[in-house]
C-alpha cells in the first residue's frame, strides 16, 4: 500500500514530467545543489533539451562548481560555466539589506541573455515549494525577469526532492544547502575579495575537519562559527584543532552557542 507521502512525491514527479513535455527546450540556472540537480535529472528523464548554466562569481566556492560539473557529466549533459564579476558592482559590494535582489538581477539578466542567444526560449530555476518567497528579495528579481520555477509550480518540497533524488541515485540527494558566501557578511558590511578569501579558507578548513552544514560568519574582524546542534559538542571537543586550522584566516574565532 502506498502511503500519502509517496503519493504526493509521485504526483509532483508526474507533474514535473508533464511540464517538460510542454516545455521541451529550456535553459536551467544550475547551482549543483539538491534542487537544481534534481531538476536537471528530471528534464533529462523527460527527454527535454535542457541546457544547464552555472555562473561562477566570487560568492561561490570551487566545490560548488566541481559538484555541478560532476553531476552534469554523470547525466551526459554539456554544462556551460559563465563568469561574472559581482565585486565590480557597488550595489552588491555595499551590501544593503536587499543585496540579494541586486545579485539575482545581475545573475539572471546575464543568464536570460545567454539563454536567448543559445536559442532557449525559457529560463528555469530550482526554487521549490518549501522556499519562503515573500521575504526573499532575490525572488523579486526572478519574478521581474519571468524566471520559471517548475519544482515550486509542481508542489515539490525540499524533503520530497531529496527523497526523489535518493531514489534516482543522485549524489546530491543529501547535500546540505549552501547559501552564497555573501550571506556571511552582516548587512552594511562592505564585501571585499580579501574577506571572501578568508571566509572560504576557513570554511574549507572546517570541511576537512569533518564538519558539515555550518557557517563562518563575520563579526567585526572575528569568525563567528555556527554549527548544527548535533555537531556542537564535537566542535567544543575539537576547539584546539579548529583554532589551529582557522588561524591563517582569523586571529579571533567565536562559537555561536545558538547554533544553526
Amino acid at each position: 500500500m502506498i502511503d500519502e507521502q509517496t503519493k504526493t512525491e509521485q504526483d509532483g514527479s508526474r507533474k514535473l514530467q508533464q511540464f517538460f513535455k510542454e516545455h521541451p527546450k529550456c535553459a536551467l540556472a544550475y547551482s549543483g545543489g539538491t534542487d537544481s540537480s534534481y531538476l536537471l535529472y528530471a528534464a533529462v528523464q523527460a527527454g527535454a533539451e535542457v541546457h544547464p548554466y552555472f555562473i561562477k562569481t566570487a560568492f561561490q566556492p570551487q566545490f560548488e562548481v566541481d559538484d555541478a560539473e560532476r553531476l552534469a557529466q554523470q547525466l551526459n549533459v554539456p554544462l556551460t560555466v559563465l563568469h561574472l564579476d559581482l565585486l565590480s558592482r557597488s550595489e552588491v559590494t555595499d551590501n544593503p539589506k536587499n543585496r540579494c535582489y541586486y545579485c539575482k538581477k545581475s545573475l539572471f539578466t546575464v543568464l536570460k541573455e545567454r539563454a536567448k542567444a543559445d536559442g532557449c526560449p525559457l529560463l528555469i530555476d530550482g526554487t521549490n515549494a518549501s522556499d519562503q518567497v515573500a521575504d526573499r528579495p532575490g525572488m523579486k528579481a526572478l519574478q521581474e525577469l519571468s524566471v520559471c520555477s517548475p519544482l515550486r509550480a509542481c508542489g515539490l518540497t525540499k524533503p520530497e526532492i531529496r527523497e526523489l533524488s535518493r531514489e534516482a541515485g543522485l549524489f546530491t540527494w543529501n547535500k546540505p544547502a549552501y547559501a552564497c558566501m555573501a550571506t556571511r557578511f552582516p548587512a552594511g558590511r562592505q564585501i571585499t575579495a580579501e574577506l571572501l578569501r578568508r571566509v572560504e579558507g576557513a570554511e574549507n578548513a572546517l570541511f576537512k575537519l569533518g564538519f558539515t552544514d555550518f557557517r563562518v560568519r563575520l563579526y567585526a574582524d572575528a569568525a563567528r562559527l555556527q554549527f548544527p546542534q548535533d555537531q556542537m559538542t564535537r566542535a567544543v571537543q575539537k576547539r584546539a584543532d579548529i583554532r589551529r586550522q582557522l588561524n591563517p584566516y582569523f586571529q579571533t574565532v567565536l562559537l555561536d552557542l545558538a547554533g544553526r
